[in-house]
């Protein structure tokens, strides 16, 4: 038991969450044969087989389910251990990785991360725009130590703070049939073409399933990368679209012969979260960051 080290567990968790040794080693970044000697080499120092191979993937022994058990809780250990010891640096220093979905970049982050700047100067902010599930990708595989997205995407193993709401509109050209209409529904939407964004986005993942599940297929006419593309595309006639209320503020829809009609479905009100593996073993300055942005409030993972 005197050679065991941190990569070696730390490649045993990724094999066991992802069920597959190539599937761990694309995400650790290593060649599928230096996984596999790592794996072979664990077994021969703990004298026991810890994986069943199987022809689709691996399963974990009764020996290798202990030896999980353990590793997850020394790599906990070594995070908590560098979170306590960076709250003895030199004052507030250092720098946070931040991965947000579109709508908190535009309409949240600008101005709370400017406060925060402000509140410590001393910490250097990495931003970086993602779709949700890109976000939550990210905090998994620990590229980012703080993520922003949209709470209706499942994200079971990671822990979870309020941080704002917003509200899911129509957009349509001035002279659309359903321009008058009060009280709308999704539903009644559907029977037009639609701009959307890529197939990946968030938001274009629960407008297929919403319609889904009224029996009716989204008609996607074309998909862009940004909601400015989205709003010209609509006014050029090509379809309506569905935004995130506050993505249009500062926009000059009035310029564009456009409006914003409210949907009355309970799930067009959106909540956004902050997301991390766990707080507790965040650096002290990205838990500054949580904070402020946060209050400290936390949630059930959806």
């Amino acid at each position: 038991m005197r050679r065991f080290d941190l990569v070696s567990l730390k490649l045993f968790i990724s094999v066991a969450d992802e069920g597959r040794l190539t599937a761990a080693a694309q995400r650790e970044h290593l060649a599928l044969a230096a996984v596999s000697k790592r794996i072979s080499d664990l077994e021969t120092l703990v004298g026991t087989t810890l994986l069943y191979r199987r022809p689709r993937g691996v399963e974990l022994t009764p020996a290798g389910q202990a030896f999980l058990h353990h590793a997850r809780r020394i790599m906990d250990d070594i995070e908590r251990l560098q979170a306590e010891l960076s709250e003895y640096g030199d004052g507030v220093r250092g720098h946070v990785r931040i991965h947000s979905n579109t709508s908190a970049i535009i309409a949240f982050l600008p101005q709370d991360l400017s406060a925060f700047a402000r509140a410590f100067p001393q910490i250097k902010l990495d931003l970086q725009e993602r779709v949700s599930s890109e976000v939550i990708a990210a905090l998994r595989d620990g590229l980012t130590d703080v993520g922003i997205f949209a709470r209706h995407v499942a994200a079971p193993d990671l822990e979870i703070m309020p941080y704002r709401h917003d509200r899911l509109v129509l957009v349509v050209p001035r002279d659309h049939p359903l321009a008058e209409q009060a009280n709308l529904s999704f539903l009644a939407s559907t029977r037009y073409d639609f701009i959307g964004l890529q197939q990946d986005a968030s938001l274009q993942t629960l407008l297929h399933e919403q319609a889904s599940r009224a029996g009716q297929t989204l008609r996607m006419r074309i998909q862009v990368r940004s909601f400015d593309a989205i709003c010209r595309m609509i006014h050029h006639g090509m379809g309506i679209g569905i935004l995130p209320e506050c993505t249009l503020d500062g926009r000059d829809l009035d310029a564009l012969q456009l409006i914003r009609l409210p949907l009355s479905d309970p799930w067009a009100q959106r909540e956004l979260v902050v997301g991390m593996r766990r707080y507790a073993s965040l650096p002290v300055t990205a838990r500054h960051l949580v904070d402020h942005l946060t209050g400290g409030e936390s949630l059930d993972s959806p």
